[in-house]
């Protein structure tokens, strides 16, 4: 097993919501061997061409990447190993947080073209498809941001993917939206923590509104101009709003995340031409923290 590859216990519990082979041809093989080389350019951000031959083809490890990317395949198993985790007790509902991290997107992320990719053996779009694939430019050049919602445990619960210059609050519902934990007996999935921390760009009327109607307590701090103006507008202006500093000094939580993400060379600099395969690429990242004991 070389540095950085899926340990025994790691296997064990990813092989079960892996894809099996259906019929003849035998088209998944050597899984474990494939996802070790994903796993190599994750942390290290080489290009595909540049893998070691011990984890077989390039090509291979790159199209099962960017098949389970498209087709959800990854989603599907971070949901998966989810419910694992949940079912043995090691998800803290009690707190999450939503944060969102800008990374710098390399020159050769750039350039795609502009006709609408296919699945890999369908007519359909991408899940994860954007037409402006993620990008975005400022002074600092072209950045992709990640919006996430981590638990208390130090992982991810949802992730989305959208260009660096656009702002924080009005992504809060779609990422708590995308919280989707299933439950192994049945029923309707896990979609709400107990309490939720964000920082002051996630402070707005509609998102506390948001969170009041799905009856999700929270701690955000009011920005002063915010403030100001409830206070101008006098009763019209509603409630000031409650701020607990114990349950926001845990805020650090989805900060400490985001560093682990960032870790991997191919989240901090980001070289996937498109959005969905980067989508992909968080996702494996995050499907490993959930792996760890």
């Amino acid at each position: 097993m070389g540095r950085g590859d899926l340990s025994d216990a790691e296997w064990a519990r990813l092989k079960l919501h892996l894809p099996r082979n259906v019929g003849r041809g035998g088209r998944w093989k050597c899984h474990r061997r494939v996802i070790n080389g994903i796993l190599f350019r994750l942390r290290t951000g080489i290009p595909w061409r540049d893998l070691p031959a011990r984890f077989g083809k390039w090509q291979t490890v790159y199209d099962r990447h960017r098949r389970w990317s498209a087709d959800g395949t990854w989603e599907k198993i971070l949901r998966a190993v989810q419910a694992d985790a949940d079912a043995q007790g090691r998800i803290d509902w009690s707190m999450a947080s939503v944060d969102s991290t800008v990374c710098r997107a390399h020159q050769h992320a750039a350039g795609a073209r502009r006709r609408p990719p296919k699945a890999a053996g369908k007519r359909a779009r991408p899940t994860r498809h954007r037409d402006d694939e993620g990008l975005g430019r400022s002074r600092g050049g072209l950045t992709t941001k990640i919006h996430l919602v981590g638990e208390g445990g130090l992982r991810p619960l949802a992730l989305l993917i959208n260009p660096g210059q656009w702002g924080d609050a009005p992504q809060m519902i779609p990422v708590l939206d995308s919280v989707r934990v299933p439950r192994p007996g049945g029923g309707h999935p896990r979609t709400r923590p107990d309490h939720l921390s964000g920082d002051r760009a996630y402070s707005s009327r509609g998102n506390r509104r948001y969170l009041r109607r799905r009856q999700i307590k929270h701690t955000i701090p009011e920005p002063r101009n915010q403030r100001a103006n409830r206070l101008r507008r006098g009763s019209r202006g509603g409630r000031p709003t409650g701020f607990d500093e114990a349950r926001y000094a845990r805020r650090n939580e989805v900060e400490r995340l985001i560093g682990k993400l960032k870790i991997n060379r191919a989240i901090a600099t980001r070289f996937d031409k498109r959005a969905y395969v980067f989508h992909g690429t968080v996702t494996v990242a995050a499907i490993r923290l959930w792996l760890r004991a």
